[in-house]
């Protein structure tokens, strides 16, 4: 019983601090940003119509530009599957092909050359 008194308190506690902290940011305004300038540009080729479709509405080319070289394609296969499992890209699969070819095509050594 003196176990859950004190857990008891403990949350009645949190619950109270997060309350002050709701209260406090009543009214603000988030701070601006801007995200930083794009550096890299998706290789010209075969299925990039597709990562630029998909892959740009989260996040940069520079993302995929600056990942490890060596990687092989079940690398490439993984990250797209990661964006629509874990992330909720809502990459059609049939896209997610295309995107995974043009990956290993042009960001896999030795074919980065390119960039």
């Amino acid at each position: 019983m003196r176990g859950l008194a004190s857990s008891l308190l403990v949350l009645v506690a949190v619950a109270a601090a997060g309350g002050v902290a709701a209260r406090e940011t009543v009214g603000k305004t988030a701070p601006a940003y801007a995200p930083p300038p794009e550096t890299s540009k998706f290789v010209a080729a075969p299925g990039v119509e597709a990562a630029q479709r998909y892959c740009l509405t989260c996040h940069s080319a520079d993302y995929v530009s600056t990942q490890p070289p060596h990687m092989p394609a079940a690398f490439w296969q993984n990250e797209v599957t990661k964006m629509r499992n874990a992330y909720g890209a809502t990459i059609p699969d049939d896209a997610a092909k295309a995107i995974t070819d043009y990956l290993v095509a042009t960001y896999t050594e030795p074919t980065r050359g390119g960039r």
